[in-house]
């Protein structure tokens, strides 16, 4: 039987540059996933298709709307008393950033195999991303700070808080005009498996070093 995976936070002063750097490439990968996902006009994970419901209502970009929410959702941390890390605040600026330059660039496809190429490959590398900036112990995103620090509150299970807390965004940002579609579906019951497959493989501990 396999150990668990060590996910503890570690100090940004143990291995500085090999953390770091595995941190910025797996947030680059993530923003860059969440673009495919977007072009395939095929549906989102939960937490997108707010971000596109809000954009669209705006006229905001995504990756705005994206920092933004991040903003807000670490607003919440304060009365959990959950403490950012530097992984934390550099979640908010790189994958923002990263979604609009990959957007720009990243045409709609017309045809529906390579939408479904675009949703896929976007689900195995968000998975994939995930793994690689979780695993690099700077800190959680405030969605993922979000969901920890209400089940330790609530004492809630972190299954039924994550739940709850993504089928809010999910209604919410259908009703603001986001997509929901297959991929919406397929996001949902592939991303876990996705990313406990790969976080083995890439998180840092000393052993590693």
């Amino acid at each position: 039987m396999k150990s668990p995976v060590e996910l503890s936070p570690v100090p940004v002063t143990t291995a500085p540059a090999v953390r770091l750097t595995q941190l910025l490439l797996g947030l680059a990968c993530y923003g860059t996933s969440m673009a495919m996902m977007t072009r395939s006009g095929l549906g989102l994970n939960p937490w997108d298709v707010l971000h596109e419901g809000v954009a669209d209502r705006t006229g905001l970009t995504f990756g705005t709307v994206t920092a933004l929410t991040g903003v807000v959702v670490l607003a919440a941390w304060i009365p959990l008393r959950q403490r950012p890390g530097i992984g934390t605040v550099a979640n908010v600026l790189v994958i923002a950033v990263v979604v609009d330059l990959v957007r720009a660039v990243l045409p709609q496809p017309q045809h529906l195999v390579w939408q479904g190429a675009l949703l896929l490959g976007g689900i195995v590398l968000n998975g994939l991303a995930t793994a690689v900036y979780v695993g690099a112990r700077l800190g959680p995103g405030p969605r993922d700070g979000l969901m920890t620090g209400l089940s330790a509150r609530t004492n809630w299970s972190v299954r039924a808080v994550r739940t709850a807390i993504e089928v809010v965004v999910l209604a919410t940002g259908w009703l603001l005009g986001g997509t929901v579609g297959l991929g919406t579906v397929l996001y949902a019951l592939a991303i876990g498996p996705l990313t406990q497959f790969f976080l083995p493989h890439v998180t840092w501990s000393p052993k590693r070093r």
